[in-house]
């Protein structure tokens, strides 16, 4: 994977993890979800939630040209590993959730599998 496909990688992978944040914190603010069409006309009307799902989208269209032009077999393992990373530190930074000592190691090992997975 060249220079150009890492860094379309990295964005990709950090709009999803800040559009899990939104919806989330969408999701919260609307009281929960249920399955129904209440509560999908509930999540409609929260900020978050629409710039989270719009951001959802963005971020499959630059998914799509990734697929175009990277090896699926580099970029997958990538991209889950790098926007796993990402959404526990903004679930942690925004959301106020824990980290335990055992996510943390798990983390650091996904970071290590990150750097071997790029350069090879």
């Amino acid at each position: 994977m060249n220079l150009g496909g890492f860094l379309l990688l990295l964005v990709t992978a950090a709009c999803m993890a800040v559009a899990n944040v939104l919806m989330k914190n969408g999701i919260a603010q609307a009281g929960g979800f249920a399955p129904s069409v209440a509560a999908v006309f509930s999540l409609l009307r929260q900020p978050a939630f629409v710039g989270g799902f719009l951001l959802t989208g963005v971020a499959a269209l630059m998914w799509f040209r990734i697929l175009a032009t990277q090896k699926l077999s580099t970029c997958y393992p990538l991209f889950v590993s790098l926007t796993y990373t990402l959404i526990t530190i903004g679930a942690f930074y925004f959301l106020h959730e824990k980290i335990s000592t055992q996510k943390l190691l798990g983390l650091l090992i996904i970071i290590a599998g990150i750097t071997t997975v790029a350069r090879g």
